[in-house]
Parts: structure tokens; C-alpha cells; sequence
């Protein structure tokens, strides 16, 4: 019987491969992306201080339309573009969290690159 490969453990996988090289610092930190099935979820990472410095997502209360979308997902890249701004982050690295490139996960880095982001 061939077993069924479990889609979430392949993506953990693939994030932690990708993390080995990618890294966030005081100067450019990292631009992480969660998804789920109803929600988009991004923050803003310096892992040298292991803290979050921004978060943005669309679980927020001035987030007032579906999460799941890539709407809604250019959306929550221009917010967390604007709260970076406004803490003085120009530049970041971007870390797609193990997902591909498409979709919702390309979306936010588009609303964050709309909204002022570098990367």
C-alpha cells in the first residue's frame, strides 16, 4: 500500500532548508510568510535578537474582509510594509515560509513591495 505523503511535513522541510541560508539581521530583517486555509499571516523577524519587530495578518481588527484570498493577501503586505516604514525598515530579506512562489505567497510580496518594502 503506498502511503499518502503528508504535504504540511514536506513544507517544514523545505522551510528549514531554505533557513539554513536565509537569515535575518538588525539591518535587513526577515520577511516571513504563514499561510492557512483562511488567513495570511506575515512578520517581520531580526534573528540575531530572536524578536518579532512588525506583524501584520488578516486576523487584524482593521482587516475586515476574507483572509484566503490573494486580495487579501496584498492587502496584509502593504500593512505590514507600512508598520515596517514606520519603525524604519526599509530593507528585507524574504522567506517564503517553504511555500511556492505563487498565489497568495507572491501577492503579499507584491502589496509589500507596493507598499515601500526592499527585497
Amino acid at each position: 500500500m503506498i502511503a499518502k505523503k503528508d504535504r504540511n511535513s514536506a513544507r517544514i522541510k523545505r522551510h528549514y532548508r531554505v533557513r539554513k541560508n536565509i537569515s535575518g539581521t538588525a539591518e535587513r530583517p526577515r520577511l516571513n510568510v504563514f499561510r492557512s486555509l483562511n488567513h495570511i499571516y506575515a512578520q517581520i523577524i531580526d534573528d540575531t535578537k530572536g524578536i518579532t519587530l512588525v506583524s501584520a495578518s488578516s486576523m487584524d481588527k482593521e482587516f475586515n474582509q476574507y483572509g484566503g484570498n490573494c486580495e487579501a493577501a496584498k492587502e496584509v503586505g502593504k500593512a505590514v510594509a507600512a508598520k515596517a516604514l514606520e519603525k524604519g525598515i526599509k530593507a528585507v530579506v524574504f522567506d517564503r515560509g517553504g511555500y511556492v512562489y505563487h498565489g497568495r505567497v507572491a501577492a503579499l510580496a507584491e502589496g509589500a513591495r507596493e507598499g515601500g518594502l526592499e527585497f
